[in-house]
């Protein structure tokens, strides 16, 4: 949603360019009858027209946003901190002082002008001079970059909206949300074939912490018989009806890289994990459904101050949507996707190349998905050793390394960037591996592949080392350490956890100081603020942890400063956009966040209180107002 901005035309001091000079009132009562000034005034009124005509329309739109607190943090070392940025078209065009911009914008104005050296507009004419606009911001409001998600999935946070069970604390919680669902829905409540699809369930926010089963369902008569499918919070298993097992019928008995949970009697309990959840049924594509989802996410990005989002799981068919929807529309945000094809044979000619395409350059994809293992919660996570609270499982890897490998070349070849899901410190080790023997070629170049792993989640100390070693780049999110921190260490013992979630490490051991965030969502919520409050204070929302209000493991804390270049800059990176992204330099997109307050020297329980008062992209309002 654009909004005008609510400018006034101001001079070098900020105020008003109407001439505050007085003059003695009987000039001005009889300056007219003087005829060498009437001349003049006739002179000069020709060459008002010839200026108008002459005058350059590209700088009538431009505009500065101001802090008089200096409050403008540009993620630029070079210029970390400003009073004004200068927005011209699409792009910052200058920052510094209010005065020197102004200046600078003044004469960039004349120099536009063919009869420059030969026109002089002395006072009192000089009004006929343009103004570069100002607005200034509130004087608790800062300005940063736009603010960018690394890791997420827009399509996937629209479908879990339509049903959200992440805040269920039982079963039964689950059933009495699945009731007031198909209620408040007549098309389904009136025909039992149609789908109850929703996401966010946790066993781990539950008593006991055990899966649930098929026949939970049937405890409630309005969901007996329905066709009920509704994905974990990681989404890396699902849990559904008797009605969708007998669909499924007949199982197999393993599934490579995923697992049929079975009771005591072999029977399935309906709980698929990883791999083993591409046997459930699905609606098809739907260009309907994903519009529907993608304006309910775009919607709430803005709202909270993202302007790019790296979506990690783009399937082809959400791939060309998104390149239809690209070349009719201007994206609200921009897009960096990871194309995704669950094949052990290479794809990459199943998804386009398109770098900044589409009206405003904002919809890019040159990077690709891969997966090794599943998630620490649903014991998906491969580990090089059992887990701590399960020893009878070491986790999942869902491809063979010989197979990714091969995957993993082949599309670094044809010039794909790779990014890869990696959660266990074996599924980590495994591809520091692959991609240690890849970068041992002298013709491949780190900076030209800026191979990446997603989550980078657990390793052990020396590949944290070796990590960095590569120039391989770790995207992690910090809000997964604080939703995991209640059960982490039981999962993984006291030795593990010292590499796990250990993000200051991670960015010591980087030579280019280079760690992209993200969330994760749906998984996690959607505001950025909550990755850079987790990543600077390791506390839950509410302000604490299991080892109190200092923190979870907080040496492993970032601070404000290289949060904020983590969700800015370091993101830019990661996706090969720094030159045009990611702080706010001269000649960089005019891509920039007003909060409420400064997160940067507020109390850290203060920060999450922020808010967002106008999200700008290419120098347009797309929420709030300046």
């Amino acid at each position: 949603m654009s909004s005008s901005l609510p400018v006034k035309p101001a001079s070098a001091s900020g105020q008003s360019t109407s001439s505050s000079t007085s003059i003695n009132s009987s000039q001005n009562r009889s300056w007219w009858r003087r005829p060498w000034l009437l001349a003049l005034f006739v002179a000069l009124g020709a060459t008002t027209a010839t200026v108008t005509w002459l005058k350059p329309e590209t700088h009538s739109l431009d505009y500065a946003v101001c802090s008089a607190n200096r409050t403008i943090y540009t993620v630029d070392s070079a210029l970390p901190n400003v009073q004004c940025i200068v927005v011209h078209d699409t792009l910052i065009s200058d920052t510094g002082d209010l005065g020197d911009v102004t200046l600078r914008w003044r004469d960039q104005w004349w120099s536009e002008i063919p009869l420059a050296g030969v026109i002089h507009l002395p006072w009192p004419f000089n009004f006929l001079e343009p103004s570069l606009r100002v607005i200034n911001i509130q004087p608790d409001s800062i300005v940063v970059p736009g603010m960018t998600d690394a890791h997420a999935h827009m399509l996937q946070y629209g479908f879990k909206m339509n049903l959200n069970l992440e805040d269920c604390t039982s079963i039964d919680e689950v059933l009495s949300h699945l009731k007031a669902y198909v209620i408040s829905h007549p098309d389904i409540l009136g025909d039992p074939t149609r789908w109850i699809e929703g996401m966010g369930w946790d066993q781990n926010k539950w008593t006991g912490a055990q899966y649930p089963h098929a026949d939970d369902f049937d405890r409630e008569p309005l969901l007996r018989g329905r066709r009920i499918s509704l994905a974990r919070i990681d989404v890396h298993a699902s849990w559904v009806s008797n009605r969708v097992l007998q669909l499924m019928a007949p199982l197999p008995e393993d599934i490579d890289g995923g697992l049929i949970i079975r009771d005591e009697h072999g029977k399935p309990t309906g709980i698929f994990v990883d791999n083993a959840m591409d046997l459930i049924p699905s609606q098809p594509f739907s260009k309907a459904r994903a519009m529907e989802y993608f304006t309910r996410a775009t919607s709430d990005a803005l709202a909270v101050g993202l302007t790019s989002v790296h979506d990690a799981f783009s399937v082809p068919e959400e791939i060309h949507f998104y390149k239809k929807l690209s070349e009719t529309h201007k994206l609200p945000l921009r897009l960096y996707l990871m194309g995704s094809v669950n094949s052990d044979d290479y794809w990459g000619s199943q998804i386009p190349r398109l770098i900044q395409h589409g009206f405003g350059g904002r919809l890019t994809v040159r990077s690709v998905k891969l997966f090794t293992d599943g998630a620490l919660g649903s014991f998906g996570a491969a580990l090089l050793e059992p887990y701590s609270d399960n020893p009878s499982t070491s986790g999942i890897m869902r491809v063979q390394p010989e197979v990714l490998a091969k995957l993993v070349r082949e599309f670094s070849i044809d010039g794909w960037q790779v990014n890869i899901h990696c959660i266990g410190d074996r599924a980590n080790h495994v591809v520091l591996d692959i991609y240690e023997d890849i970068l041992a070629n002298a013709s491949f170049s780190i900076d030209a592949l800026r191979p990446r792993i997603e989550h980078a989640q657990i390793l052990t100390l020396d590949d944290i080392k070796r990590t960095g070693k590569l120039g391989v780049i770790p995207s992690v999110q910090p809000t997964h350490a604080t939703s995991d921190m209640w059960y982490a260490e039981d999962r993984l013992g006291p030795k593990r956890i010292l590499g796990a979630y250990a993000y200051r490490t991670l960015l010591n051991a980087s030579p280019n100081r280079v760690l992209p965030l993200g969330s994760d969502f749906p998984v996690e919520g959607i505001n950025p603020l909550l990755g850079f409050y987790a990543a600077v204070s390791r506390l839950s929302v509410k302000g604490d942890s299991p080892h109190g209000s200092g923190g979870w493991y907080p040496s492993e804390r970032l601070t404000r400063a290289e949060a904020l270049k983590g969700m800015t800059f370091d993101a830019a990176y990661a996706s090969f956009s720094e030159d045009i992204l990611g702080s706010l330099s001269i000649g960089k997109k005019a891509d920039f966040v007003v909060l409420d307050r400064d997160i940067m020297t507020v109390p850290m329980e203060d920060i999450l209180g922020a808010k967002v008062t106008a999200t700008v992209i290419d120098g347009e309002v797309e929420y709030g107002n300046l």
